[in-house]
C-alpha cells in the first residue's frame, strides 16, 4: 500500500477525492499504528500501518488507495503508567476522536478495558490487560461529506419568535402508526410526513434533539440487560448515532435537516462536551484515554490515576487543554456547516467553564466561542448548571447565551401546586421574563428558556399525577432521579377512576401550558406532553428504551381534547406580538392608552401594591400586558403594536373567586375583554358569553386560569 507523508491538518480521515488523509493528536506516545479492516464482521485488522510522520503533536499520513466506507482504528504504543496519568495499551484498538461515523459501538466485551480486572479486584492495582479486543472494538468509518443539499435556506427563526420542541429521535417515532416501519425510530422518521405534519400543526419552530452523538452504553446497564436510551454518553462527538439510523447515519442526518429546513423547522442538537463514554478509571478504554490521557481528561493532582468529575459520570474533560478546546470547536463548526444544524443545547455547561475549579465566565471555552464567526451566530443554550461545587450558575451565563432556567420550572411548579404569597412573587418575576437574573448583565428576555418540565424528571402528566418517584424498575433501588419534584398526585398516586381527580389533573395540566405559553421567554415543550405522556411515575427513564418512554399516538377523548388546547395556545402566542417581547418591562405607561407595559391586579379589580404581594389571603392574581406599550419597532422601524392581553390565574385550591375585570385607565369606552381561554374546560374553548365588560365580574373555579384580549365592542 502506497504511503504518503501527509499533513497534520485537518484531524481525523479526510477523503479528498484522490485518497485519505489521516491525522491524530497524541502528545505522549512513542507510536501510532493505522488499522484497517475489511468489514463490521471483522475479527482482526487487514493492515497495520506505523505512521511514519510527527508534526506539532499530531501523526499524519496520506493513504492514495483508501476510499470512503474503508473502516479504521488506531493502536497507540507508550507507557502504561497509571500513577503518572499513563493508560497506554497497543493492545487496544481506539476510535478516532474525530470519526464522523462509528461501527460496533454496541458489541460490549470485557476486552474493551484496559486493565486486568480480575488483578483489580483482588488487589486493587491497575496492570494492563493484554487481550486483544479487535475483535469487537468501535471503529471509525471514513466519510464522504457529499451531499446534494441544493438550497437549504436556514430558518433563522429569532429568539424571541421561538418555541422549542425537545424530543427523541427514537422516541417520537418508534410508535406513530404512519410512519413507515423501515423508518420508524430514525432519522428519517423524523423527516416522514406525519411527524413533520404533527410538529407544524403544533406550531414549534425548533426541535432539540436529545444527544445524537455516538454513544456507548454504560456496562453495569449491559450487565443488566438495559441500555442508555437518552444516550447522554458519547464516544464519538463528529458522529450521528448510527442506532438512528437504516443504513447511512450521516446522510440520513443530512436528509432530515434538509426537510425539516424546508419546513421552517429548526434543529437544535443536545452536546454533551462535559464528559465521555470512558466514564472513571474503571471503565473502558474506547478512545480518548488510550490516545493521550492526561491531555483529555482532568486528573486529581494527589491522584493521577483517578479524574476529577464535574458531570457525576465519572470523568470531566480537560477544557484547559488547547487540543481538547479544538476538538470541542470543530465538532461544533462541522454541525454547523457540513450537517447543517441551527442550534446546540450545552449538558452541564457549568463544566465547560471551569478554569480550575471555579466556574468562569471568562474561560477559555466561552472567549473562543464568542470569537468564532461561525459558532457565535447559531442559537447557544446552557444548560447552567454541574454537579460541582457552586455549579449551580442559572443567570450567569455571558451574553449569546440562553439558558434552561431552572428557577422558572420551580416557580411555576410552586405556584401552581403549593399556593403560597412567596410563590406567587416568583411566579410573577419569572412570568414577567426573569429580569432579576439576566437585565443587568446586558442580556435579553429571551435568554431565558422557559420549561415546566423536560426529559430529566417527571413528564407533565407524571407532574400531576405523582408526588413521589418510581425508579424501581431501573434497577438501582429507586435512589436514582430527583427527589424534590415539587409535583402533587391531588389526593391519589399514580392512575385513578376517580373523575374529580382526573379532572382536576388536566385542568393543572391546562394551567401549566398556559403558564408556560403565556410568559416572557422561549418557551419549550417537552416531547410527549401534548399527548399526555406517561413515564409510570419515572422521573430517570434514562435507560428505558421500551414503552415507558416512547409516545403513544392512540389517544383518549381527554388527550385529544388536551393536545387541541395545546395547539391553541400555541396559536395565541404566536399571534400576539406582546408575547414576544425583546426587552424587560418598565412598569409605567408608555403611549396614548395609558396602559403600562405591564400591571398586576387583584381579584376587587384594583392593582397590586406592595403589600398585596405578601397576603395569604389573595386568591388569584391578574396580569395586563400592554398592546401598544410594547416600545419596539420592526425590520421597517414601524412601531410594534398588538393587542392588550389580561391573563387571570386561580391559584386558591379549595373555593371559587370572582374577578373583576380591570377598567381601562382612559379612552375606555367601546372596549371590552374578549374571553380566549378559560382552563376550566378541556379544550379551552370559551361559554357562550365571551365578550366581557371592564368592571365585571368573571367567576374562576379553583385552580384555573383565563386569558382575554382588550377589543374593541363592535370588532
Amino acid at each position: 500500500m502506497r504511503l504518503w507523508p501527509g499533513k497534520p491538518y485537518p484531524l481525523g480521515a479526510t477523503w479528498d477525492g484522490m485518497g485519505v488523509n489521516f491525522a491524530i493528536f497524541s502528545e505522549c506516545a512513542d507510536k501510532v499504528e493505522l488499522c484497517l479492516f475489511d468489514s463490521p464482521g471483522s475479527i482482526k485488522e487487514t493492515v497495520r500501518i506505523t505512521i511514519p510522520e510527527y508534526t506539532d503533536q499530531v501523526w499524519h499520513v496520506y493513504l492514495p488507495d483508501i476510499r470512503p466506507g474503508q473502516l479504521y482504528g488506531y493502536r497507540i504504543y507508550g507507557p502504561y503508567e497509571p500513577k503518572n496519568g499513563l493508560r497506554f495499551n497497543h493492545h487496544k484498538v481506539l476510535v478516532d476522536p474525530y470519526a464522523r461515523y462509528i461501527v460496533r459501538a454496541d458489541r460490549w466485551h470485557e476486552s474493551w478495558f484496559d486493565y486486568d480486572r480480575k488483578t483489580y479486584r483482588e488487589k486493587g492495582e491497575l496492570i494492563p490487560d493484554l487481550r486483544d479486543n479487535a475483535f469487537c472494538a468501535p471503529l471509525s468509518v471514513v466519510v464522504d461529506d457529499a451531499f446534494t443539499w441544493k438550497e437549504d435556506p436556514r430558518p433563522e427563526t429569532p429568539w424571541n419568535q421561538t418555541i422549542i420542541y425537545e424530543t427523541h429521535v427514537k422516541g417520537l417515532t418508534i410508535l406513530h402508526p404512519q410512519v413507515p416501519k423501515k423508518v420508524k425510530g430514525t432519522y428519517l422518521g423524523i423527516a416522514s410526513d406525519p411527524v413533520i405534519k404533527h410538529l407544524k400543526s403544533l406550531g414549534v419552530t425548533a426541535v432539540e434533539l436529545m444527544p445524537i452523538h455516538q454513544h456507548v452504553d454504560e456496562y453495569h446497564l449491559v450487565q443488566k440487560g438495559l441500555t442508555n436510551y437518552w444516550g447522554y454518553n458519547s464516544i464519538g462527538f463528529f458522529a450521528p448515532d448510527a442506532r438512528y439510523a437504516v443504513s447511512d447515519p450521516v446522510r440520513e442526518f443530512k436528509t432530515m435537516v434538509k426537510i425539516l429546513h424546508h419546513h421552517g423547522i429548526e434543529v437544535i442538537i443536545d452536546v454533551v462536551f462535559n464528559h465521555t463514554a470512558e466514564g472513571n478509571h474503571l471503565g473502558p478504554t474506547l478512545c480518548f484515554r488510550g490516545i493521550d490521557n492526561p491531555a483529555y481528561y482532568r486528573l486529581e493532582k494527589a491522584d493521577k490515576t483517578r479524574y476529577v468529575d464535574f458531570s457525576g459520570c465519572g470523568n470531566s474533560l480537560n477544557m484547559r487543554h488547547p487540543r481538547v478546546l479544538q476538538l470541542i470547536m470543530d465538532s461544533l463548526r462541522y454541525w454547523i456547516l457540513e450537517m447543517h444544524v441551527d442550534g446546540f443545547r450545552f449538558d452541564l455547561a457549568s463544566a465547560l467553564a471551569r478554569g480550575l475549579y471555579e466556574v468562569d465566565q471568562l474561560s477559555a471555552f466561552f472567549n473562543i466561542i464568542h470569537q468564532d464567526p461561525v459558532i457565535s451566530r447559531v442559537k447557544l443554550i446552557a444548560e447552567p448548571w454541574d454537579l460541582g461545587k457552586g455549579g449551580y450558575q442559572v443567570g450567569n451565563f455571558p451574553v449569546l447565551w440562553a439558558e434552561w432556567n431552572g428557577k422558572y420550572r420551580d416557580a411555576v411548579r410552586s405556584f401552581w401546586n403549593y399556593p403560597a404569597p412567596r410563590h406567587m412573587r416568583e411566579m410573577a418575576t419569572r412570568l414577567a421574563g426573569s429580569s432579576d437574573l439576566y437585565e443587568k448583565s446586558g442580556k435579553k428576555p429571551y435568554a431565558s428558556i422557559n420549561f415546566v418540565t423536560c426529559h430529566d424528571g417527571f413528564t407533565l402528566h407524571d407532574l400531576v399525577s405523582y408526588n413521589e418517584k418510581h425508579n424501581e424498575i431501573n434497577g438501582e433501588g429507586n435512589r436514582d432521579g430527583e427527589n424534590n419534584n415539587i409535583s402533587y398526585n391531588h389526593g391519589i398516586e399514580g392512575p385513578t377512576d376517580n373523575p374529580d381527580i382526573i379532572a382536576l389533573r388536566y385542568r393543572q395540566k391546562r394551567n401549566f401550558m398556559t403558564t408556560l405559553m403565556f410568559s416572557i421567554g422561549v418557551p419549550m415543550i417537552l416531547g410527549g406532553d401534548e399527548l399526555g405522556r406517561t413515564q409510570q411515575g419515572n422521573n430517570n427513564a434514562y435507560c428505558q428504551d421500551n414503552e415507558i418512554s416512547w409516545y403513544h399516538w392512540n389517544l383518549s377523548e381527554r388527550d385529544r381534547a388536551f393536545l387541541e388546547f395545546v395547539k391553541k395556545v400555541v396559536k395565541i402566542w404566536k399571534e400576539q406580538p406582546v408575547f414576544h417581547r425583546s426587552d424587560f418591562f418598565k412598569g409605567r405607561p408608555i403611549h396614548d392608552s395609558g396602559w403600562k407595559d405591564i400591571s398586576w391586579y387583584k381579584p376587587d379589580g384594583f392593582e397590586m401594591e406592595h403589600n398585596d404581594w405578601y397576603d395569604g389571603k389573595i386568591p388569584a392574581l391578574g396580569a395586563i400586558f400592554g398592546g401598544d406599550a410594547i416600545d419596539e419597532v420592526d425590520e421597517q422601524g414601524n412601531p410594534i403594536k398588538g393587542d392588550t392581553i389580561l391573563i387571570l390565574f386561580h391559584f386558591n385550591p379549595a373555593s371559587e373567586t370572582s374577578f373583576i375585570l380591570p377598567q381601562c385607565p382612559q379612552n375606555g369606552k367601546g372596549h371590552s375583554w374578549r374571553l380566549m381561554i378559560d382552563t376550566r374546560y378541556d379544550s379551552g374553548s370559551t361559554p357562550e358569553q365571551v365578550r366581557w365588560a371592564p368592571g365585571m365580574a368573571y367567576k374562576m373555579v379553583p385552580r384555573s386560569a383565563a386569558l382575554f384580549v382588550l377589543s374593541e365592542v363592535d370588532s
